[in-house]
């Protein structure tokens, strides 16, 4: 049974909220005798109220609200996109295109996997760029500008280029991966006209700690304000 300790991390505590790091492996709710996630953060941090949520599989920042009033303050910019979120990806195919859109309806089919469609009446959007990092890895910086489920995982897939590690999207075979590569990088948002800005590099995953990996994401090019 998971502890607290490797749970979650605490990146920040205001009154008014908290933002942690998200471990991967732990579920947001909990999974028979397995503690999820709130339940944990609860325990540990006192009454709060999630924002939004990420998949078991995912690591990262999540923003956790410290008010039933706070977390609608905070609900209500996240659905009017006032809440800018960045994520990383790895995967070991080659996208159909390096960088651009994914824009298109979801729709959930057996066994509970959804799927991207062509049609665009209420649509799932992620602006991507990618960048090689090694023969057979290639590294995804993404931006969410919907929160539907497995968006991020879906849209990679349907560029032919899923997500190492995770299990419902990439194809089995070859030696199963330490964990899936997915990771909420960076938060953004503006909260009584004061700024804020919170940056999480992955702490776990052997991949996520190469130093040609760290060295990328360094970069200049990958700051909030340049893409």
């Amino acid at each position: 049974m998971p502890g607290s300790e490797r749970a979650f991390r605490l990146v920040h505590q205001d009154p008014r909220f908290f933002v942690i790091d998200k471990c991967p492996g732990v579920s947001f709710h909990r999974q028979d005798e397995e503690p999820g996630l709130i339940e944990l953060a609860r325990a540990e941090l006192g009454d709060m109220w999630p924002v939004h949520r990420l998949d078991r599989m995912t690591s990262g920042l999540m923003l956790l609200a410290r008010s039933p009033d706070m977390a609608r303050q905070l609900s209500t910019a996240l659905a009017e996109r006032r809440i800018d979120k960045r994520y990383l990806a790895l995967s070991d195919r080659k996208p159909a295109k390096k960088q651009g859109w994914v824009r298109g309806d979801m729709e959930k089919g057996r066994g509970g996997s959804w799927r991207l469609l062509a049609s665009r009446d209420n649509p799932a959007v992620t602006h991507f760029h990618s960048v090689s990092l090694a023969p057979g890895l290639r590294v995804f910086f993404l931006k969410p500008l919907t929160g539907r489920t497995h968006q991020l995982r879906v849209a990679l897939k349907s560029l032919g280029a899923p997500i190492i590690g995770d299990e419902r999207y990439h194809p089995a075979g070859g030696e199963p991966a330490d964990r899936g590569y997915l990771h909420a990088w960076q938060l953004r948002f503006q909260l009584e006209d004061e700024p804020f800005a919170f940056q999480c590099v992955p702490q776990e995953g052997t991949l996520f700690l190469r130093a040609d990996f760290r060295a990328l994401i360094d970069a200049p090019a990958w700051r909030p304000d340049a893409w």
